[in-house]
């Protein structure tokens, strides 16, 4: 069947630059890592020792940090993190007093580790496909909204039913290619999580957002973290009584470092990636993007504003502001990637091939050639619906919306999923997540000022003035038509709330029924009642939509993998993958070559004196006297900082371990490249490159510069 295909394959593979099954483009499944010849690569251990289905490997070590991933280096829970995976809780953990984001923070005891009641480790358990008997359910006559119910409610009753073998387990159901395979994930649940260790932002966030995503970087962003159960091994929220997890794996620490042409491999739980999107779906996401930047430029230069005099403001907002301006120069990034980098001509020329493959092949293959044409006409049907629901959504979306509007409308969103038996609750409210809603609710207070929060709701309606009323929610309609003098009486009025206000009667408002919650007749909590009617018919909506679009891809990549002989890797979707690859240096540019490995010199290099060049002062001591306490690199003879390597990577690998070819760390994943920002919607090897710091700088940090000499005893070095 491909043997006539063999030419036009490799002309796609010419213009795709080595797309199915590449180093370069590859966030591979556990399971389909004994497919890759990886010791052809490079590798020197038995690829069983990285996934073993029937027993420990390496990939057991590995867990997912709230959004990131960590790995276990001790036998009593120690995690290896980035610095700004566990910036969240040390913003939390933070006051004026206590300003552990500039300052670090060191617990020389067990009982002096800080607790992070946000952060939760989910612990990989293992995982099986449920293709079959997800598919059976779905029959042909079902409509786009009979789809989404029956799925969801599939998933979770598979999820339950795993659920119910140990008290801590949190299991779903992901989809992979576009709905063509399912997979049921396992996972043990640790709720009560504490910081360690956190180098100052001098050195863990070290060039700040001047460096993010650049090359070359000095940036030592890492932390430790701990993970604690109770004393039966059971995955419970913080306890004085509890005890450091016992992880069935850890991972070794090799001092040996890395040099260009090294083998590596990293393990990680990668958020999101697009590169099976079509073409329509590329340039509709660049619209969207577009429009994303504007609304994240405003709300930092809002919040920037706010605090600029006054610290305990600017603590308040840190993690906020940090992570809009890191998907603010993502998406700037992934701009002007797709620009330079040609993606769309790639896109259309790979599309064509694909559409002369479908033709030239048997008449069952001509059914994946509909698919390009119904998406694009799909797009161009729903654009002014995405653009609305964004709208809307962001409203109660924490990041971007009004800090007790959000509180608002978490509560009566939670108390009203209550009320409905909890396989039919909608994602994100079941039994299983009010511990994270609760944390969510108790955390909000250290994240918010109470006036600056009363004044960026006013900025937020009165940006609405400009816009399309059509994407303005209902409620705020007769408020903009009074202009600015309106939305000031308005926005006080809804500040009049005393309830919202402290946190202990937010969680007690979580008891009431619905009818007793708007009984209260807080002006808040009726303005997230007012929004969440029109938010859950959008909901809905939004759902189906996204269903159709799902179904239209699922026939494209079907052909996809047929194409390939299966032999590509799923898009990332926080499920946990193997990626793998070379340190190697790339030539951004004309005329600019840059070499893999940064050290301790260009520390110094950029030093200006202030944030985010700020070096402390020890640091310029142990420089200046080469003291490296032994992990100075003896071909460099320098303190290596980050490298490079050509690994595949994306958000939610940040803090992902890179092993050497012996499957010890070497590093910590923590950015990407300035010009592999695009590859999340397509791959160009030349520019595919993920930045990391050395675990020989973490090492020399820690011990060296802060003192922590028991933290490497503990992870027996």
């Amino acid at each position: 069947m491909f043997r006539s295909a063999k030419y036009l394959f490799i002309s796609v593979m010419i213009v795709f630059l080595a797309w199915p099954g590449a180093a370069e483009d590859g966030m591979w499944l556990p399971h389909q890592i004994k497919h890759l010849n990886l010791n052809s690569m490079g590798l020197k251990i038995p690829v069983e020792k990285i996934y073993n289905e029937d027993g420990v490997g390496l990939i057991d070590a590995v867990v997912l940090v709230r959004g990131g991933t960590g790995s276990f280096v001790s036998k009593k829970g120690l995690i290896l993190t980035n610095h700004h995976v566990a910036f969240g809780a040390l913003q939390q953990a933070s006051d004026k007093e206590h300003d552990y984001i500039n300052h670090g923070f060191l617990a020389q005891t067990p009982a002096e580790e800080i607790p992070a009641p946000s952060y939760y480790i989910d612990v990989f358990l293992g995982y099986e496909d449920v293709t079959s008997y997800v598919l059976k359910q779905i029959k042909p006559y079902m409509t786009a909204e009979q789809r989404v119910k029956t799925l969801e409610h599939i998933e979770k009753k598979l999820a339950a039913k795993a659920e119910k073998k140990g008290k801590d387990l949190y299991c779903r159901v992901s989809s992979m290619y576009s709905g063509n395979r399912y997979y049921l994930f396992r996972y043990k649940r640790l709720q009560d999580v504490r910081i360690v260790y956190a180098p100052p932002q001098s050195i863990g966030n070290y060039g700040g957002e001047i460096d993010n995503w650049m090359w070359p970087r000095h940036t030592g962003d890492f932390s430790f973290l701990r993970a604690y159960v109770s004393k039966e091994n059971v995955g419970v929220p913080y306890s004085p009584d509890n005890v450091p997890y016992q992880p069935s794996a850890i991972l070794k620490v090799s001092s040996d470092g890395v040099k260009p042409g090294d083998f590596n491999f990293v393990l990680g739980y990668p958020g999101t990636t697009y590169r099976k999107y079509t073409l329509s779906e590329l340039e509709f996401d660049i619209q969207r993007m577009k429009q994303r930047i504007d609304t994240y430029k405003d709300i930092i230069n809002f919040l920037e504003e706010a605090g600029k005099n006054d610290r305990s403001i600017q603590i308040k907002y840190a993690s906020q502001i940090r992570g809009l301006d890191n998907g603010l120069k993502n998406r700037i990034a992934t701009l002007d990637g797709i620009q330079k980098q040609s993606i769309i001509e790639r896109k259309k020329d790979f599309e064509e091939k694909f559409s002369q493959w479908v033709e030239q092949g048997t008449p069952e293959k001509k059914k994946y050639g509909t698919a390009l044409t119904e998406m694009e006409n799909f797009i161009l049907e729903n654009r002014d619906f995405y653009q609305k629901y964004q709208r809307f959504s962001d409203l109660t979306y924490r990041y971007v919306g009004p800090a007790l509007l959000v509180q608002a409308h978490l509560v009566y969103r939670t108390v009203t999923e209550k009320q409905k038996p909890d396989i039919k609750r909608e994602e994100n409210f079941q039994e299983k997540d009010f511990p994270d809603i609760k944390n969510r609710i108790k955390d909000a207070e250290k994240s918010y000022h109470l006036e600056t929060d009363k004044a960026y709701f006013k900025f937020l309606l009165n940006r609405m003035l400009t816009v399309d009323k059509a994407w303005v929610p209902g409620v705020f309609l007769p408020v903009l038509q009074e202009g600015e003098a309106g939305i000031e009486k308005y926005v006080d009025g809804l500040y009049t709330t005393r309830i919202l206000t402290d946190p202990e009667k937010r969680l007690e408002l979580l008891q009431l029924k619905p009818s007793a919650l708007l009984g209260l007749n807080d002006p808040m909590i009726n303005l997230a009642a007012e929004l969440e009617k029109e938010l859950s018919i959008l909901r809905e909506k939004e759902k189906a939509i996204k269903q159709q679009r799902e179904d239209l891809r699922k026939v494209y990549v079907a052909g996809l993998l047929e194409m390939y002989q299966g032999k590509i890797a799923p898009d990332a979707n926080s499920s946990v993958r193997f990626a793998y690859g070379l340190v190697k240096g790339y030539q951004p540019r004309d005329g600019v070559t840059y070499l893999p490995r940064t050290t301790l010199t260009g520390v110094m290099e950029k030093e200006t004196g202030t944030f985010p060049f700020e070096v402390p002062a020890k640091l310029k001591e142990l420089y200046q006297a080469r003291d490296f306490g032994g992990y100075m690199d003896k071909d460099l003879e320098e303190m290596v900082v980050c490298f490079l390597n050509v690994t595949d990577a994306t958000g939610g690998n940040s803090g992902s371990p890179v092993l050497d070819a012996n499957g010890e760390i070497v590093g910590l994943l923590f950015d990407g490249v300035y010009e592999s920002v695009a590859g999340d919607y397509l791959v160009v090897p030349e520019f595919q490159r993920e930045i990391n710091v050395d675990i020989r700088y973490v090492l020399f940090v820690t011990e060296k510069f802060s003192g922590a000499h028991y933290l490497l005893k503990e992870m027996e070095l």
